[in-house]
């Protein structure tokens, strides 16, 4: 770097550099401002490529802006008025990270005697946002008790249908049954004369959703976070079944509808006993499609299935069980964690027999993808 640049905090360096950028037209968020000032503390200020490629990694979000980041870059770390203009003057400032609280609110700062006439800049971060696009399979223990409270607040609800069950409308001309008993009612108050009629038009009410979640041991990275995703499915509301999908096929609706989430998880446990075992998913689709699919539990339903696809059956069986969950599910979706994976394709066999009978193909591997998958239930 050039001698003029006195070594001095990359945190205020960084907070002087991004002000400059803005100016300059370029929309710099204050989480790149605070990953640069985390690059300029790694590379150091001795040297000016470093510095150069740090902040164009780090604030720079498409390649039209590397024309204007390098005329900021040599009107600030070289003191070059870009076309002439006169050289913006630094003013010392401090660059403070918040933690959120809980509720959201940020704490209160004490601020330091020597640092009452700098003027502070609070940049709030939030550990949520990073849970929320982070891989479950990268998780630690605190971070899966984390995002089990986030994943509380998730609410599920299936599509809407349309109910056998009337209600009374309120548009005068609606096109329905007529409701006589309103009807006769409302003319008691006009001399009995039905100036006014009532109708009766179809209600409607959420489509039951069943999950089938495969927690077979190439599942084991994500089993953990998606059977909390069962349960806060089955403890937010009514018409959601759960299974597990193994060797076998398991019912664990029961166990999940507990409050507690260890308690819940436990309970599932118990229950399942080829945990982090094989997979044949064509017998277990085969023992749901008999014994519960068309029965009436998935007929008209939405049903999820979580699953990587990788099945150690055969691949014909799983299509054809497939085959005949469409004839009778409303919708179908395929939840693969490994989908947001760079260069994916869905070669397992059985992914690729399954895949021709999907509605849709989703992800499932963070909190972010869970959020999505629960709009694309609600559709």
């Amino acid at each position: 770097m050039p001698d003029v640049i006195a070594p001095e905090e990359p945190e205020r360096l960084a907070v002087a550099f991004a002000r400059v950028l803005r100016a300059g037209g370029l929309d710099v968020s204050a989480g790149s401002t605070i990953t640069y000032a985390r690059a300029l503390a790694a590379v150091g200020l001795g040297a000016e490529r470093p510095v150069y490629w740090a902040g164009r990694a780090t604030l720079l979000a498409r390649p039209e802006d590397i024309h204007a980041y390098d005329r900021a870059f040599r009107a600030f770390w070289h003191r070059t008025p870009p076309d002439g203009a006169p050289t913006p003057v630094e003013q010392p400032v401090v660059l403070a990270l918040d933690d959120l609280d809980d509720d959201g609110a940020a704490p209160d700062l004490d601020a330091d005697d020597s640092l009452e006439q700098v003027p502070v800049v609070s940049v709030r971060w939030s550990p949520a946002e990073m849970l929320r696009e982070r891989d479950f399979a990268l998780y630690t223990s605190a971070e899966h008790e984390e995002a089990r409270r986030l994943m509380a607040d998730l609410r599920l609800a299936g599509a809407l249908r349309r109910s056998r069950r009337l209600r009374p409308s309120r548009r005068q001309r609606a096109r329905g049954h007529p409701d006589l008993r309103r009807t006769i009612r409302r003319s008691l108050r006009s001399g009995r004369e039905p100036i006014r009629r009532s109708f009766l038009v179809p209600s409607s009410r959420p489509r039951r959703v069943v999950l089938l979640c495969d927690v077979s041991g190439s599942m084991e990275p994500y089993a953990r976070a998606l059977v909390r995703f069962l349960h806060a499915a089955v403890v937010g509301r009514n018409r959601v079944e759960a299974f597990a999908l193994g060797t076998r096929l398991t019912r664990i609706t029961r166990e999940l509808s507990s409050r507690d989430p260890d308690v819940a998880l436990r309970a599932a446990g118990v229950a399942v006993r080829d945990w982090s075992g094989g997979t044949r998913l064509g017998e277990g689709l085969r023992a749901f499609n008999d014994g519960y699919g068309q029965r009436g539990l998935a007929r008209g339903a939405v049903v999820v299935i979580l699953s990587d696809g990788w099945d150690r059956g055969d691949p014909d069986a799983l299509a054809e069980q497939m085959a005949r969950l469409q004839r009778v599910a409303f919708r179908i979706v395929w939840v693969n964690p490994l989908k947001a994976s760079a260069g994916f394709a869905p070669l397992a066999r059985g992914m690729a027999a399954a895949l021709p009978y999907v509605d849709e193909f989703v992800e499932g591997h963070s909190l972010a993808s869970l959020e999505t998958l629960a709009e694309v239930i609600a559709r």
